[in-house]
């Protein structure tokens, strides 16, 4: 029974053509159900998957849902979280007056997504014996935004240091450089024994698979999987929506 003196969960997710990520979103919000039985927990799309965003608030309006937590199912600030989301979230506002819509914050940083790439990096066999002997490339999206990419590369730099790891290198499947494989060639050619390419995507996709065949091309030791439905990423979902309930960094109601 969901509790409707809290706001509904909309997880917005970019969407695409492959069914892997739609998927992967459906088993993502399955986790925070199961996490927050009380909570109702819906999931949109800005492009390519079923339901759209205005056409879930539509719904969730006629339902009586007078309240939504929007939180985008990114891992950093680039044009979607800034741009894209916002002005969809307006648009359908504008229409919608009596919505109350908050858009919570994207996911990363935070050290829950650490967790969630370490997990993937030891279910694909590294063992946490070998951190001191290898170097990881950290493979994200990509993205043309300065800020994001100065975060990713933030990032890397700290998790060299709490996962204790030779060397943590980030890589860019789009937009940015460098590419996953020109990253794990680097790595060879410093002397790394152990090259290992941790995927920063949450659901599969044509990014992704292109993370894949350049960590493969390039001879990766270890390849790990795309973040998915981790327990982490449920429980930072859960967090995002906690903050954002308890006062909204960004209010876009009409």
């Amino acid at each position: 029974m969901h509790d409707a003196t809290r706001p509904a969960l909309v997880v917005i997710a970019h969407g695409s053509r492959d069914p892997r990520h739609a998927a992967t979103v459906a088993a993502l919000c399955a986790r925070v159900r199961a996490l927050r039985p009380a909570l109702r927990v819906e999931a949109a799309h800005l492009d390519f998957n079923a339901p759209s965003v205005p056409h879930l608030l539509e719904r969730l309006h006629a339902e009586g849902v007078r309240d939504v937590v929007a939180l985008p199912l990114l891992i950093g600030r680039a044009f979607h979280a800034k741009s894209d989301i916002p002005s969809v979230l307006h648009e359908s506002t504008s229409r919608l007056p009596r919505l109350r819509v908050r858009q919570a914050d994207v996911l990363g940083p935070h050290p829950l997504l650490v967790g969630a790439l370490e997990r993937r990096l030891h279910e694909a066999g590294l063992r946490p014996a070998m951190n001191r002997s290898t170097g990881v490339v950290l493979a994200s999206a990509g993205s043309s935004d300065a800020e994001a990419i100065a975060v990713i590369a933030q990032t890397a730099r700290e998790w060299r240091r709490t996962g204790r790891w030779c060397a943590v290198r980030p890589a860019f499947a789009s937009a940015s450089l460098p590419r996953t494989e020109d990253a794990v060639r680097g790595l060879r050619a410093d002397g790394v024994r152990h090259v290992a390419v941790a995927p920063y995507v949450i659901a599969p996709g044509r990014l992704p698979d292109r993370i894949r065949s350049g960590a493969l091309e390039a001879g990766a030791d270890v390849l790990a999987p795309v973040l998915g439905a981790a327990p982490e990423l449920a429980e930072l979902l859960a967090l995002r929506y906690d903050e954002a309930a308890a006062h909204g960094p960004l209010a876009l109601s009409a």
